[in-house]
């Protein structure tokens, strides 16, 4: 750091360094500089400890706002880690609501109008991002928050009212944690996703909701997943079933257990992966024994589809996986683009397993039409783990083809 800053190698010395490390003292002056040995964005470095990167300890509101005004800003940068997932676990502040509703403080009066806005807010966000992926309109969704709900979430309201925004806004930094892990693959958006699953699970914790509380671990258990973060990701995922076991929306049972199936298989774990997706597998074809909306609704019979034959793809039953992904794809359909693509790369990929080239080819071309414009983390990795593999294949000109419409899909705007 010393010889970014000046080209002196000495003239930072080990009693500072020591001095950072204990606390004692915050690196201002030299943040740029561990940035430039680093290889971060300076402007997204923050020098806050971690103690005030917790999800718990403080109010979950302010601490949710905190953490989006940064994001907005630009100006916080918290690394995605396995402690600050399990400490997700920790007990909200399940009095919050209460407290507020007697306080009585703040000037705008809050009633079921409002909290319809942010739920539409969120439908008409979420269907652009499953369409586009989440790099679509992210910023959108968090100024929304900071902007619109923060004034909503700090006015009047009755109890049964702040339950029901508290739950709408749950659903909406669930949404920017998606956005921001669906856009890319920096430490900066695994952080934010991170925090902003974290804190929906608070907020849907004191609002009393299981479902959205079950869902917001979901979100933390895949992000574990996709890290590497293996026990986490199994601990979270008993405690998503945990959350949803007596949720009345059998889809969001489905969800829940496949969500765990996935966390045990990537675990090695047969038997725990082959059981909770048998008990996904029943509770798919149940009927839902409650009417109304439902924040898990969306997971279909073909998102369900897709995900069982990825997990029996990591368990090695080729035959059944590429069974359950033709399932997603030719009976249930998929409609929206970004889940299409995923589920026929995916396809691809384990035809390509099963040494069935001329068929790996064929989906993955239809996953090159499918993806094009979409802005997606996954889809981008699809792209370019289908280029690798094809490498093998030189004396093929269809896929020496797709390897380029892939280097291409991957080149940035």
């Amino acid at each position: 750091m010393s010889k970014a800053e000046s080209g002196d190698p000495g003239r930072l010395s080990r009693q500072y360094a020591y001095k950072w490390m204990a606390g004692e003292r915050a690196p201002d002056y030299w943040w740029p500089h561990v940035a430039t040995v680093l290889n971060l964005d300076p402007d997204a470095i923050n020098a806050a400890p971690p103690s005030e990167a917790a999800p718990s300890g403080m109010d979950t509101v302010a601490s949710a706002l905190e953490l989006a005004r940064s994001d907005v800003d630009r100006r916080n940068f918290i690394t995605a880690t396995s402690g600050y997932a399990l400490a997700a676990l920790g007990l909200p502040d399940l009095d919050s609501i209460t407290r507020r509703t007697q306080a009585g403080s703040g000037s705008v009066r809050v009633g079921v109008g409002e909290v319809a806005a942010v739920r539409q807010m969120v439908k008409s966000l979420g269907d652009s991002a499953s369409e586009l992926g989440g790099g679509h309109a992210r910023h959108l969704a968090v100024r929304y928050l900071t902007q619109d709900v923060a004034p909503w979430l700090k006015g009047r309201f009755t109890e049964v009212v702040g339950r029901e925004l508290f739950g709408a806004t749950s659903q909406l930094v669930h949404l920017a944690g998606w956005m921001a892990q669906d856009e890319g693959d920096t430490p900066e958006l695994r952080g934010l996703a991170q925090g902003y699953y974290a804190h929906a699970f608070r907020l849907a914790a004191e609002a009393g909701d299981a479902e959205l509380s079950a869902t917001a671990l979901r979100g933390l258990t895949v992000q574990c997943i996709d890290l590497g973060f293996r026990a986490e990701a199994v601990q979270l995922g008993e405690a998503c079933v945990e959350q949803g076991r007596h949720v009345g929306n059998s889809r969001a049972i489905a969800y829940y257990e496949a969500t765990l199936a996935n966390a045990a298989a990537q675990d090695d774990d047969r038997r725990t992966a082959t059981r909770h997706l048998a008990a996904s597998e029943a509770a798919i074809g149940r009927p839902s024994a409650v009417g109304g909306e439902s924040w898990a609704a969306h997971y279909s019979p073909g998102r369900w589809a897709h995900d069982s034959g990825m997990i029996l793809n990591r368990l090695g039953d080729l035959d059944a996986a590429e069974e359950q992904l033709r399932l997603a794809l030719d009976i249930h359909g998929l409609d929206r683009r970004r889940t299409r693509a995923i589920v026929l790369a995916d396809l691809g990929t384990v035809r390509l397993r099963q040494g069935d080239l001329d068929g790996a080819l064929a989906t993955w071309s239809e996953f090159a039409d499918c993806a094009d414009g979409v802005r997606s983390v996954k889809v981008r990795a699809a792209l370019r783990d289908m280029r690798v593999r094809l490498r093998r294949y030189p004396g093929s000109a269809e896929a020496q083809a797709l390897r380029e419409r892939a280097a291409q899909a991957e080149a940035p705007m």
